[in-house]
């Protein structure tokens, strides 16, 4: 007969679905870390390369615009092949173009490099958020997306830091060897540990197992071909993808340029510029948390999952759109990062809701609605990072942030007409 202690002891969930999600925070970080590597080591690229500031521009543009591209396909193998393959291939792949940068010569090798990188590295947000579609409840959604897209920002600010030491002590080109190497190591592990269902891990008690799908969970399989056809003719999602041009248009300027603007607008030395770029970061950090946090307590006490996504989507934007401005119109340099970090931090209060949408919706389809709203977005994000040195050079460094306070106003007004309750009919 089995003792009390061991029945009791067999009743409680494993908890499986906590190391997916802290493996999938750990993908996220070094999504960022990865991706910093160029905007912080650009003041030397430039100086070594002889690269001029619209040239780091089409370098950076060229990365976003494959980016955005290939978030489709990517979102589409995560469907298709389910997301422990996938991830593996593709963070394999970036990983590799991430380590080659170091090789780039010149300006054009540094853009094809750049490219492919991009296409590696642009499936990656989509799988992830499919890999949890089958793990994470809906009423954990908005908290699973904020803490994902949290580990993001700590991996770029603690990457700006980590960056900026490696490269004053051994120059520009070894941190793309280093983390290179970590990107190789998590993918491994991906590979040994991760399952695509919550069933075929060995891990994974009854108890847990009916934790995941007392909620609905999806279950079904990889290989389903996609309903393109319905996604593609939600108004929702139209919506959430319009408005993530604004986002991912704010964003680059902060993830692409922010290093470069504090030393060459506001004067500050290399050093400097490693710690007071990574403050953003940091203070998005505490946003995609609390966006996530606050998004699932609306959910539990109104039931009404529209309000949830839509009030944090709101505030965030509008306090971002407002923080822009002192920050760009103050003389003092710190002063201007304490308001960025505001600034910021307002911005990613609304990420962590526009992630948890696609889940909401699409269900396990999630990789692909997610990736149509990420490869919208980046588009936007794309034209910014080119644009913007074309405005410096046009009109000071004042202009791209004033465009961008106006950008962060229409996606308040864009969030403000996003229906999350109007699930996308999948058959």
């Amino acid at each position: 007969m089995t003792s009390p202690v061991l029945q009791k002891q067999a009743s409680r969930p494993t908890h499986v679905r906590q190391v997916v999600l802290g493996m999938t925070v750990l993908i996220y970080m070094i999504t960022y870390m990865d991706r910093v590597l160029i905007s912080t080591t650009a003041p030397l690229i430039r100086q070594e390369l002889g690269i001029s500031l619209i040239a780091i521009g089409t370098i950076q543009s060229t990365f976003r615009l494959a980016y955005a591209l290939f978030q489709i396909p990517g979102g589409w193998l995560g469907d298709r092949i389910g997301p422990r393959r996938a991830l593996t291939m593709i963070a394999m792949w970036w990983s590799a173009f991430t380590a080659l940068t170091a090789l780039g010569w010149n300006a054009v090798s540094m853009t094809v490099i750049q490219w492919v990188f991009g296409m590696g590295i642009a499936g990656a947000f989509p799988i992830a958020t499919r890999s949890l579609s089958r793990w994470m409840r809906p009423s954990e959604r908005g908290f699973a997306q904020g803490i994902t897209h949290a580990g993001s920002r700590v991996g770029g600010a603690a990457g700006r830091n980590v960056v900026a030491f490696l490269m004053i002590g051994f120059g520009w080109r070894f941190p793309f060897f280093v983390f290179g190497v970590v990107g190789v190591l998590w993918a491994i592990g991906w590979w040994v540990y991760y399952r695509d269902a919550p069933e075929d891990h060995s891990g994974v008690n009854v108890s847990e197992l009916d934790l995941i799908h007392s909620a609905g969970a999806a279950r079904k399989r990889a290989g389903a071909p996609v309903p393109w056809r319905k996604i593609l003719s939600s108004r929702t999602m139209w919506l959430v993808a319009l408005m993530y041009v604004c986002y991912q248009w704010a964003l680059s300027v902060y993830l692409d340029w922010f290093p470069t603007y504090l030393k060459e607008s506001r004067g500050m030395t290399l050093a400097q510029m490693g710690f007071y770029a990574s403050l953003p970061l940091w203070a998005g950090v505490v946003g995609d948390l609390a966006g996530g946090w606050a998004s699932d307590l609306v959910l539990r006490f109104t039931g009404n999952v529209t309000r949830a996504r839509r009030i944090v989507g709101v505030i965030g934007f509008l306090i971002a759109a407002i923080g822009i401005l002192p920050a760009t119109l103050t003389h003092d340099p710190k002063t201007s990062v304490w308001f960025s970090c505001l600034a910021f931090g307002g911005l990613e209060l609304t990420v962590s809701v526009s992630w948890a949408i696609p889940l909401d919706i699409a269900g396990d389809f999630a990789g692909s609605a997610s990736a149509l709203m990420n490869g919208f977005g980046n588009l936007g994000g794309a034209v910014s990072t080119q644009m913007l040195p074309v405005l410096v050079k046009a009109a000071g460094w004042n202009t791209p942030f004033f465009v961008t306070s106006a950008l962060c106003a229409v996606g308040a007004a864009m969030y403000m007409k996003i229906d999350a309750s109007k699930r996308i009919e999948l058959g």
